[in-house]
């Protein structure tokens, strides 16, 4: 799709609810689309969305190793209760051997900014990129909202990632809070509170994924 015509189509489908934005991608790639996750709060609203229009999505899950048992617990119970065909990748390094070489993961301030994007390249965006690439989609859905932080409030539901090379589309994105906890309520879904990203370290940064420089850090990394 050119610019003009993600413009376009974001305008159209603005007023249009999640379920019929994801019928709408998913009908443009003949069912060539993935959905990420990493679990983390209300990711089971857009789990549950998508495997209605298309059951057997291939879901990419990056586990770093360093989620904590309560995120663990909760991926399987989502597993088991939508049925998810869950592709996890996994870092080329265990999270103790990146700790015995490293240090551990970096402390979240300025003078380590270098050192976190590094450890998130290696953690998080080679394997990342290494689903992308055997996966192959056509569509990427993700969990993206706007309320997120700044980086993602200048977003909308479409978006080229020129990072992975495909159609990024965010259902949710125009979602508050209260709604996500509405959906999650309504279909009695359970949610995550105790995620924690270490790529990340706060809310207010990214990882890389959805960055400009996440493609050229999980590039470095081959």
């Amino acid at each position: 799709m050119t610019a003009e015509e993600i413009a376009r189509a974001n305008a159209a489908l603005r007023l249009q609810p999640p379920l019929e934005i994801i019928r709408w991608a998913i009908a443009q790639t003949e069912g060539r689309a993935i959905v990420s996750t990493n679990f983390r709060p209300y990711e089971a609203v857009l789990l549950h969305l998508v495997t209605q229009v298309q059951a057997d999505i291939p879901v990419l899950w990056v586990d770093h190793g360093y989620n904590r048992p309560a995120t663990y617990r909760h991926a399987e119970e989502l597993k088991r209760r939508l049925h998810l065909n869950l592709r996890p990748y996994l870092p080329r390094l265990t999270a103790a051997h990146y700790d015995a070489v490293h240090g551990g993961v970096p402390e979240a301030t300025p003078e380590n900014e270098e050192r976190l994007k590094a450890f998130s390249a290696v953690m998080k965006l080679e394997p990342f990129q290494r689903g992308m690439r055997e996966l192959a989609p056509r569509v990427w859905f993700t969990a993206l909202r706007r309320v997120q932080n700044p980086h993602r409030a200048g977003l909308d539901i479409l978006s080229l990632d020129s990072n992975f090379g495909t159609l990024k589309v965010s259902p949710v994105f125009y979602w508050t809070d209260a709604e996500m906890e509405a959906y999650l309520a309504r279909h009695q879904l359970p949610n995550e509170w105790d995620y924690y990203d270490p790529a990340k370290a706060d809310e207010k940064r990214e990882c890389g994924l959805h960055a400009s420089w996440g493609g050229r850090a999980a590039a470095a990394v081959q």
